[in-house]
């Protein structure tokens, strides 16, 4: 894969209070988006086994709305390299600054959660780190290494950054492969300067369309917002491209704005649209498609991973 040249270099170090000028204010959610406040007892041992480990989740840092259901069931989406991103993304509430050294002892202390927790699959997901020089494709290699020393039985999940398309980063998680390999796009292109200023859309497709060729029969994944002010149209567009870097899981979902200072929201697409978007996907040939308005990359992970396997088994069967 291609180095990223320094003229698309992303803007990094970037405070967060700086991500918009003026302040946004946050409309208020309709029915169809409204949650619960987590009270269940599981919920707070999910909670507890996270502290006691010393480890983020990007459920906490990033605001999720499904964070009460799915720490229920103790399924904790994983934080890895420190909870301060070299981003500055305007949607995203992870805090951006210079992060720390990386811990070397992370990796055993996720896989250990991992085992307490007794996951049947895991999502990994991290903070970009363009300081490091792998952007931190290495961490990720030891954490799913950790993991299947500690609990065998559980299948791994990866959302990575783009690794600033750094050499080798492809090569090191080719050697260590996960189940499934997540890379988000996020919005369309013509949104990525206000949005995603600090990626570049065909770096994240080809990010996708290297992994699938360096692991054949990887699962690999990717998930959209909408509500940013994205046309239909264009996300038809963002499909078409997906399926041409053989992507095989889509999610779709509401973009919610963290707070002010983050990017505005356009609208709330409705359930109808959504249920729109899937007809849509499932036309353009994917294995599988998720999409409503509270679809977040590892919302349900476990179940989508189990009905990823059948679907490629059902096809092979019949191809």
């Amino acid at each position: 894969m291609a180095e990223v040249s320094d003229r698309t270099a992303p803007q990094t170090l970037r405070h967060p209070e700086k991500r918009n000028r003026a302040d946004n204010p946050i409309p208020r959610k309709p029915e169809w988006i409204r949650v619960k406040a987590p009270t269940s007892p599981e919920y707070g041992e999910t909670r507890r086994i996270v502290r006691e480990h010393g480890l983020h989740t990007v459920c906490e840092e990033a605001a999720c709305p499904n964070v009460g259901e799915c720490w229920a069931k103790q399924h904790a989406t994983m934080l890895i390299m420190g909870d301060t991103c070299t981003r500055a993304c305007t949607f995203c509430n992870v805090k951006t600054g210079r992060p720390g050294r990386l811990d070397g002892a992370e990796p055993g202390r996720v896989a250990q959660a991992v085992a307490r927790l007794g996951l049947r699959h895991v999502v990994i997901t991290s903070v970009g780190r363009d300081d490091l020089p792998d952007g931190g494709a290495r961490h990720f290699a030891a954490t799913i290494a950790a993991i299947r020393s500690a609990a065998p039985a559980t299948t791994v999940e990866v959302l990575t950054p783009d690794f600033l398309g750094k050499p080798g980063a492809v090569e090191v998680l080719a050697a260590e492969p996960p189940d499934v390999f997540n890379h988000n796009l996020e919005t369309v292109p013509r949104l990525y300067p206000q949005v995603r200023p600090g990626a570049r859309y065909f770096a994240s497709l080809q990010l996708l369309a290297a992994m699938k060729q360096a692991v054949p029969g990887l699962f690999t994944k990717s998930g959209l917002m909408v509500g940013l002010g994205e046309e239909r149209a264009e996300v038809g567009q963002v499909m078409d491209d997906l399926r041409e870097a053989a992507v095989d899981f889509l999610t779709v979902g509401q973009y919610l704005q963290p707070t002010p200072k983050h990017h505005a929201i356009a609208r709330f697409v409705t359930p109808a649209e959504f249920e729109a978007y899937a007809s849509l996907a499932r036309g353009k040939g994917f294995l599988l498609v998720s999409a409503s308005p509270l679809t977040r990359s590892s919302y349900h992970a476990d179940r989508d991973f189990a009905e990823l396997r059948r679907r490629r088994l059902a096809d092979t069967a019949t191809g």
